[in-house]
């Protein structure tokens, strides 16, 4: 689960953006001022700071600057938040190093489509990474499937999801949380299109004989085990 810091003085704002991040699955460290996110940072290096311009004391593009300087936090990920449109300033923002730039008023989707880009291009070794649950392995770089010398066909979304479930297993995910998670920007399909691609993506498993690992927890939404016991609802 990635970790977020917050650094932003305007509580109402920052409390807004803690709940939606959490709510799409990110633990979120949260810092009023300059000296707070250092200490957080140096406390825990999170895996994306968002960054607000403005802040008592020392100013975002100067901590930005400060960490980009410093060879512990030199690859941390930086999104300035900011009101100021001006182009000038998001020149100066990019330029003490942020990954990208990110305007006030903006909506969740947005803020979170851009974590996600940013997250993608620092740390693409963790993306395409193999990972294996209860003997079913996913290769997100040749995009192969497979469980017990059995190779499993999935179409594109159905090879996400499972890749978000092998990458986050035993936890519960509601299907707003897996439409954020999995389909990202597509704002407008609906929660029931997630049950449609959780019954094609069991079909596909049952060659393997593992579809029992996609269980249904009702009133809550999905998740991947590799408990015996599971079974799909």
């Amino acid at each position: 689960m990635p970790n977020v810091l917050v650094v932003e003085d305007e509580s109402a704002i920052a409390e807004l953006i803690a709940i939606n991040l959490r709510h799409a699955g990110f633990e979120v460290t949260l810092a009023e001022t300059a000296d707070q996110a250092q200490a957080a940072i140096d406390a825990v290096l999170p895996d994306l700071a968002l960054l607000d311009w403005m802040l008592p004391g020392q100013s975002g593009v100067a901590l930005a600057r400060r960490w980009r300087g410093e060879s512990r936090t030199r690859e941390l990920p930086i999104i300035m938040l900011t009101a100021r449109a001006d182009e000038a300033d998001k020149v100066a923002g990019l330029d003490a190093g942020a990954d990208d730039y990110l305007t006030k008023p903006f909506s969740t989707q947005e803020l979170l489509a851009r974590i996600r880009a940013v997250l993608r291009r620092r740390l693409p070794e963790a993306l395409d990474s193999a990972v294996e649950v209860g003997g079913l392995r996913l290769d997100p770089s040749t995009r192969r499937v497979s469980r017990a010398g059995v190779d499993i066909k999935l179409g594109p979304t159905e090879f996400r999801l499972l890749h978000f479930f092998m990458t986050h297993p035993e936890r519960v995910h509601s299907r707003a949380q897996l439409l954020d998670r999995v389909w990202g920007d597509h704002v407008f399909i609906e929660e029931r299109t997630v049950d449609v691609h959780v019954k094609r993506l069991r079909e596909a498993l049952l060659p393997a004989q593992c579809s029992h690992m996609i269980e249904t927890v009702r009133g809550a939404g999905y998740r991947l085990t590799q408990q015996l016991t599971a079974s799909a609802a």
